[in-house]
Formats: structure tokens, C-alpha cells, sequence
């Protein structure tokens, strides 16, 4: 018979396997039914103890001795960590040991059991149940995360890839802009020579019909063109813009890129204690993994407070150089240099010793300011409002921008007199200590011609030049050895990066005014880009200085700006402005500039001398007409203006009409954020 499919029998003796068992032994752990009692008393092998069944395993079942086996072991040897018997305690072995009822041994042990076990029950299972569970919950939130995290990197991916064809796109589409304009230059210039050619053709058709006619009438009324034609029209020249491909820093595209942060050495600890209930399912949740940007941002300064230093009167402010917190000496297109404090009140002036305008000013490590005179080729040095020549340099240089160093030593930046060569000349006291003119090439240093250059030296003695002609900015240590050319950010392959003033800080970061894109660009001593500072009241930054509280005082291009819409032309289609578009029209000094609304950079300049005529056709429509020799070529433009109308058209009278050279005040304002 199958024994699955048997039914449960009833308890039986385990003598006979008949009758049911009224007795037990406790010793053999056998039931007995009482015809059986005897049969098993009579096995003398082992002492027995039969009770009833009722009351069976109520007698303690001792250990049977090591050493002697027909006895029980009814003691335990404190020192020996054992159960003996009583012969064994009476022995050589265990002489003068303690003894303690084995009983007692068996409670304290059977107690410690039960509490193990309650623990067990309780605690240990359940948390390594609640452990288990927690792992599979973990490897479902990791794989969900992960697919997260990958998500997260391919949309990061592909936004790169549409920035890089957009930059890519917008490159091509400006040289092809380019191109399309030097051809219609061209073409232009092709339809003149060839009218030319084609007058020349009939005036030698003309002069044969005479020599052959012998006709002397026509001999005397000839007149001679040949000093007309003699001269070739002045030449075009055309060329396309210089592509600067930057070298690829692989680290830092990863920073840009994005990074995981660092995982925690705690998630690799036990978090659930043995003895504590584990009721936090989510626990995992604390080593989640995070996306960060690159830190660069994180260890910069605060954004500093932007003071701007405005010409009340007329004229461009050319330099400004901080005598301590409070003071600011300043200069413009006049003899006179000025020191103002913070609240715009005159301090103090001086006169420059030739009645020239300064270049530039700055001051030594001692707090005497020095300013350049080009004309009269001279450094100066102001010390108690004495003026003093530091060095008249020879014929062929001129000094241009200056800085005092550390060391008490002069920087003079000098060009030359044809502007073909630019040199940074250091002095001490007056004497010429150094040279820099190229790189360990033999290469010039520096751009040539009349466009502007800045100097000042870096906390760590790398002098800083800002080359506006080259669109670079060129550091080389205090020995001359060239350390980096840095050409703009990744953000200005848009545009060509124009720096103008510059300064350093505290950190040796350097700051420089990029009038271009209308901000102060600042990178970190080795020429990695940190950040660009804009604000919506920050126009055309030209020279800037910082004083000793990390605030930057910047002077800008003098100009009025007016929010303007365009509107659509046959001109303005040819130079892709967009109809309707918000721009800004800036009013200069020289000039009249359109720029973009929203990237902040300027698209056109026209020359006010080189524009034909300009006025509003309605009251809220603006024309400007422009002469073939701006860069836009012959063309009307139409603006839109919604407001401050009059103001246009008196700024732009102004500066066309007004433009003599007066004094100058200063004004300055705090740039909120």
C-alpha cells in the first residue's frame, strides 16, 4: 500500500506494536503499554525510569560520562567547561575544582536558547527576509535609473551634435555671406572697368578714323583722353576671415559635457544592524546617482558689482585706473587727468606737461600715477603733483598703454612710429630692463597697426596684453616666454572675439572688456574661459580697472541706444536681417550701429561720414541711407521706433554735426543684477 495514501495510525508500544502505550521511559525515550514494562526493565545494560505517559520527558535526560560510561554525568566542572559524574569529581583530574549542579547549567543554557530563539523569530529572520526583498527592489531601481542615466547622456549627446551642426552651419553661412558680398564688390567694380575698356575701344576706333581721314578738322577737335584712362581705377581688395580651429582639451569637453558624481563608500557597508527592525524600504534611495555640470562655476567668486564711469560732458573716457576703494583717477580726450571719488565729486586734477592727451594712465606700487604722451614719445610720473619724465623714448616708438608691476618696474607697450611693429618694454626707474617683441619663433608677439592694445601685469607676474587687432588676448610670464593666445570662448565662434581694456584680480583671473558682444570676459590664468558678465545697461565696454574690493569700474564707448524693428527692404533682404525683428540702433560718437536684441552682438556699423542721408519718413518709421563705401554698400534701411523718436534724431545730429572736443566730467552708476 502506497504510504501516501495511508491514513495516520495511533501512537503504539514500542514493544509490541499493538497495545496503545500507557507508560513511557524517559531514559530510552520508548512508549510502553504496562504487559510490556517488564520485557524492557529487564535490559540491565542502562539504568531506566518508566512513568506514565502523561508525564513523559518531565525527567531530565543527563549526558552519559566520557569516562565512565555506565554512569550519568550529574555535575558540571566550572573550570573544566564540562559535565562529570560524581566519580570523576572525586578524581585526580578534577582536584579542587568547582562543582555546580548540572541542572542549574541546563536551565541557564536552556534560557539562552529560548531568547536566541525568540531573536531569531523576531528579528534576525525577519530582517534577512526584509534584506533579500531590498536587494530585488534595488536591482529593479538601478536598472530603471540606469536607463535614466542613459537617456539623460544621449539627449545630452544629441543637443551637442545639433549645437555643433548649428555653429558648423552658422560658420559656413557667414563665409558664403561674405563671399556673396566681395562678389557683388567685384561684379560692381568688373561693370566700371568694362565700361572703361569698352570707351578706350571706341576712342582707338576714332583716333584710326582721324589718322586715316587726313581730315584737319577733325585732328583739331580731337581732345586726348589718355590722362583719364592713365590711371587704373583704385584696386578692391578682397579677402575671406581667418578660421582659428581650437585645439580640442579632452578633459575639458568632458567637464562640459557632464560628469557622475562619485559615488559613496557607505553603500558598501551593511545598513541593516542585526537586533534593529529595518523599516525603511527606500533606503537605497541615499546612493542614488546624480548628473553635475562642470565645476568651474562652483569655484567662482560671487558675481562682482559693475560700477560704470560715464562721460557727463563729451568725448570718450580713454583710461581709469583706482587709486584705492573710494578714488579713481580717470582720463578723456583732453590735457587734464581727474581724480573723482564715488559719489562723482571732483578731487583733485592735473595737467599733462605738454597739453597732449594722456594714452593711458596707471599707478606704481607706491601710488604715484603715471600716463603716457605719444606724441611727446614720454612716460611721466605724478609724485606730489610734480610731474616728472620717467624716459623719452627714441624717434621710431611711441608709448601707448602702461602698467605699473609688483616689483616697483614699469611696463610700457610701444608701437612704432609706421605702427608695423609693437613692442613691451619694461623699465626700472629709467632704464630699459627688457624687451618683448616675438615668440621663441621669431614671430611678432603682437598685431600691428593703430588698433587698440591694454596691459597690466597678473598677480602671478605674467604680463597680459589685450590685442583688439589680433581678437586675442597674449600672456607671456615675467621672462617673455610665450604661455598661451587665447582667441575667445567656445561661444564666440558666432562671432570674432574684439577685447579691449583689460585687468586681473585677486585669483589671477584676467578681465577683459569685449565691447562686441557687449560684456566683461573673463578667464582663469592658464586662458581657460570661465564666464562672460552682461547686463542689459552694459553698452559697448571699452578700459576697466578693479580696486581692491574685487568691484570692476568700466568706461564705456560713448552711445545712446534705441530699441528698433526692421523693416523689410530690398537691402536689408540681402543682408538676412529678418522683417519685424527687434534690434538695437546705437548712436556713437562716429558712428551709427545695428545690433542683435537677443545675442548682444553688433551686426553693422555705418560711418556717419560715409552716410548719404537719414530722417523719419513717418512718426514712427526711421530711414537711413547708406553710401557705397560702408560695408553694407548703397542701400536704404527702415527702422520702426515705437518711442524716444526726437532723441534719435537729436543724437544722431549731434554726432554728425557737433563734433567739437570738450571736457569731461564723470558720472558713475551701479549696475544692479
Amino acid at each position: 500500500m502506497d504510504p501516501q495514501c495511508r491514513a495516520q495510525d495511533v501512537l503504539r508500544c514500542s514493544i509490541c506494536a499493538v497495545s496503545i502505550p500507557s507508560m513511557h521511559c524517559d531514559v530510552c525515550n520508548s512508549c510502553l503499554c504496562k504487559s510490556c514494562v517488564g520485557e524492557h526493565l529487564s535490559d540491565l545494560s542502562k539504568s531506566h525510569k518508566v512513568v506514565p505517559f502523561e508525564q513523559r520527558s518531565s525527567t531530565p535526560n543527563y549526558p552519559t560520562c566520557t569516562q565512565h560510561t555506565s554512569r550519568q554525568c550529574e555535575l558540571f566542572c566550572e573550570q573544566c567547561k564540562i559535565p562529570i559524574c560524581v566519580q570523576c569529581a572525586s578524581s585526580q583530574d578534577h582536584r579542587r575544582h568547582e562543582f555546580v549542579n548540572i541542572m542549574t547549567i541546563f536551565e541557564r543554557k536552556n534560557k539562552d536558547l529560548q531568547e536566541d530563539l525568540k531573536e531569531l523569530e523576531k528579528s534576525i529572520y525577519p530582517n534577512h527576509q526584509k534584506f533579500a526583498s531590498n536587494i530585488q527592489i534595488k536591482k529593479a531601481n538601478l536598472k530603471e535609473k540606469t536607463n535614466v542615466l542613459t537617456t539623460d547622456i544621449d539627449t545630452q549627446g544629441e543637443i551637442w551634435h545639433r549645437e555643433i551642426d548649428a555653429v558648423v552651419n552658422i560658420l559656413k553661412s557667414k563665409i558664403h555671406e561674405i563671399e556673396s558680398y566681395q562678389i557683388g564688390v567685384l561684379d560692381k567694380q568688373q561693370e566700371e572697368i568694362n565700361q572703361i575698356i569698352f570707351e578706350i575701344q571706341q576712342v582707338i576706333i576714332n583716333l584710326k578714323k582721324v589718322l586715316v581721314s587726313n581730315d584737319m578738322s577733325f585732328v583739331f577737335s580731337n581732345k586726348s583722353r589718355n590722362t583719364e584712362f592713365r590711371n587704373l581705377p583704385p584696386e578692391v581688395n578682397v579677402s575671406l576671415p581667418r578660421f582659428h580651429s581650437q585645439k580640442i582639451d579632452t578633459k575639458k569637453l568632458q567637464e562640459q559635457f557632464g560628469s557622475l558624481s562619485s559615488m559613496s563608500d557607505s553603500m558598501y557597508e551593511n545598513e541593516f544592524a542585526m537586533g534593529n527592525l529595518v523599516s525603511d524600504v527606500n533606503a537605497e534611495n541615499e546612493n542614488e546617482f546624480t548628473i553635475n555640470t562642470t565645476g568651474k562655476e562652483a569655484s567662482m567668486p560671487k558675481e562682482p558689482k559693475i560700477i560704470v564711469a560715464r562721460n557727463a560732458g563729451q568725448g570718450v573716457l580713454n583710461s581709469l585706473v583706482c587709486l584705492n576703494d573710494n578714488e579713481i583717477w580717470t582720463s578723456g580726450q583732453d590735457s587734464t587727468i581727474k581724480l573723482y571719488n564715488l559719489q562723482g565729486e571732483l578731487l583733485s586734477s592735473i595737467q599733462t606737461k605738454s597739453g597732449n592727451w594722456p594714452w593711458d594712465i596707471a599707478i606704481t606700487k607706491s601710488g604715484d600715477l603715471l600716463y603716457t604722451d605719444p606724441k611727446d614719445r614720454t612716460v611721466n610720473k605724478v609724485r606730489s603733483n610734480q610731474i616728472q619724465v620717467v624716459t623719452r623714448l627714441e624717434s621710431w616708438w611711441t608709448p601707448r598703454s602702461i602698467c605699473g608691476t609688483h616689483t616697483g618696474d614699469i611696463l610700457v607697450l610701444e608701437v612704432s612710429y609706421d605702427e608695423k611693429q609693437t613692442q613691451v618694454v619694461r623699465y626700472t626707474d629709467s632704464s630699459k630692463k627688457q624687451t618683448i617683441r616675438v615668440n621663441s619663433n621669431g614671430k611678432p608677439l603682437y598685431s600691428f597697426g593703430y588698433y587698440n592694445k591694454f596691459i597690466c601685469e597678473n598677480k602671478n607676474l605674467d604680463i597680459c596684453v589685450s590685442d583688439y587687432g589680433a581678437g586675442a588676448i597674449v600672456v607671456v610670464n615675467q621672462t617673455g616666454k610665450l604661455r598661451f593666445i587665447y582667441t575667445g570662448s567656445p561661444g564666440t565662434t558666432e562671432r570674432l572675439f574684439f577685447p579691449s581694456g583689460i585687468a586681473t584680480d585677486s585669483q589671477s583671473q584676467i578681465l577683459t572688456a569685449e565691447s562686441n558682444s557687449q560684456c566683461i570676459h573673463i578667464i582663469d590664468q592658464d586662458g581657460q574661459f570661465l564666464r562672460d558678465i552682461k547686463h542689459n545697461d552694459l553698452h559697448f565696454p571699452r578700459v576697466l580697472c578693479m580696486n581692491n574690493s574685487g568691484n570692476i569700474f568700466v568706461a564705456e564707448w560713448e552711445a545712446q541706444v534705441f530699441d528698433v524693428g526692421v523693416q523689410e527692404t530690398e537691402t536689408s533682404r540681402r543682408l538676412n536681417l529678418e522683417n519685424g525683428a527687434n534690434y538695437k540702433l546705437f548712436v556713437t560718437k562716429d558712428s551709427i550701429d545695428l545690433g542683435d536684441f537677443n545675442r548682444q552682438e553688433i551686426k553693422i556699423k555705418w560711418p556717419l561720414k560715409y552716410i548719404r542721408r537719414y530722417g523719419f519718413h513717418t512718426r514712427n518709421l526711421f530711414m537711413l541711407e547708406a553710401g557705397r563705401r560702408c560695408e553694407t554698400g548703397e542701400g536704404c534701411f527702415n527702422f520702426f521706433i515705437d518711442r524716444n523718436q526726437k532723441e534719435l534724431k537729436m543724437a544722431i545730429d549731434n554726432a554728425a554735426y557737433d563734433q567739437s572736443e570738450g571736457a569731461f566730467s564723470v558720472k558713475f552708476r551701479t549696475l544692479r543684477k
